[in-house]
């Protein structure tokens, strides 16, 4: 994947980076990161547990919380892709209405070895994309006119190729699994707050409970949303790169994703149907939003120029 380079003085090449081990690399990080988050939720459901019921009560609760924060998963999972498809606004394109964008499509499915998803087309100028669909026979691919008259053939495999990996390595759905962990601590925390205010039943209302457990379950109340949604946002991050790695495996030429970046990253028009809900689905951030203080922790994407070197390393 390397491309030779010119002789003489100029900077140091990059140091080359095997796509399987970034791959790798990037698929045990992100399952560390949802065991922290799962063992986060948890602490926080038995502490809950012991302040409002007292005795064994902190083993009952998650459970419960589980299936409750489960009941919005769910109608995600099933629901969400038509949701989100259209709040962007985006209409399902033929063969016959983009010929290039289907055989590119059909190319590159044949290679990552999952069903052609349906095609989708934004009528919108600026260049971005995005996969949704809970599994790959239930995926869609929507790209917007910008990035279908701004980008040259490679550019476009590249970005295909990226958000084929999403749908091929299950993204949306580790995403959603995330996204109600994050609403089971929301809840958790909730609830704390409430048994606290109003007193927990298990304890002793005159002797106030114990203090250390009702110090612990404040903080836990307080930090564990704050702590899962980094968590949720750094898993975000892991699967853009890997999807990155796994969209240059599969076209075999990284400066293909890497150009398509420069040039989205380039391009001034922000995505008009695009929103805060929707940003994060999409191949770069489509808000242009101004950049904000400690960014690099609440991002749901990895910085551009990170990704352009790590590809131009591949």
């Amino acid at each position: 994947m390397d491309q030779p380079g010119a002789t003489g003085a100029g900077p140091p090449a990059a140091a080359h980076v095997n796509v399987y081990d970034e791959i790798a690399g990037n698929r045990w990080r992100t399952w560390l990161l949802v065991g922290l988050f799962v063992a986060i939720v948890a602490l926080l459901g038995y502490v809950l547990g012991e302040v409002w019921f007292g005795g064994n009560g902190g083993l009952f609760v998650l459970p419960f919380a589980l299936a409750i924060a489960s009941i919005s998963g769910l109608t995600s999972y099933f629901a969400g892709d038509k949701i989100v498809l259209g709040m962007s606004q985006a209409h399902e394109v033929s063969e016959q209405q983009e010929p290039q964008l289907h055989h590119v499509v059909e190319e590159l499915v044949i290679g990552a070895g999952i069903p052609k998803p349906k095609i989708y087309v934004i009528e919108d100028s600026a260049p971005n994309a995005f996969a949704t669909g809970r599994d790959p026979k239930h995926s869609s691919v929507a790209v917007t006119r910008g990035l279908l008259t701004k980008l040259d053939r490679t550019e476009l495999q590249g970005v295909i190729a990226h958000e084929l990996s999403h749908v091929r390595n299950f993204d949306i759905r580790l995403m959603l699994i995330v996204a109600v962990l994050l609403g089971m601590a929301a809840l958790l925390s909730d609830w704390i707050f409430r048994s606290m205010f109003w007193g927990g039943r298990g304890r002793d209302r005159d002797r106030g409970g114990n203090p250390i457990l009702l110090i612990v379950a404040l903080v836990l109340a307080v930090l564990t949303p704050i702590i899962a949604q980094l968590i949720q946002l750094a898993v975000s991050r892991q699967r853009e790169y890997m999807a990155d790695a796994s969209g240059a495996l599969l076209t075999r030429y990284p400066a293909g994703l890497a150009n398509a970046l420069r040039k989205i990253a380039a391009d001034k028009d922000a995505l008009e149907v695009a929103n805060k809900a929707t940003a994060p689905l999409y191949i770069a951030n489509p808000l242009h939003d101004e950049p904000r203080f400690l960014d690099g922790l609440f991002d749901t994407h990895p910085p551009i120029q990170e990704r352009i070197k790590r590809l131009e390393a591949m």
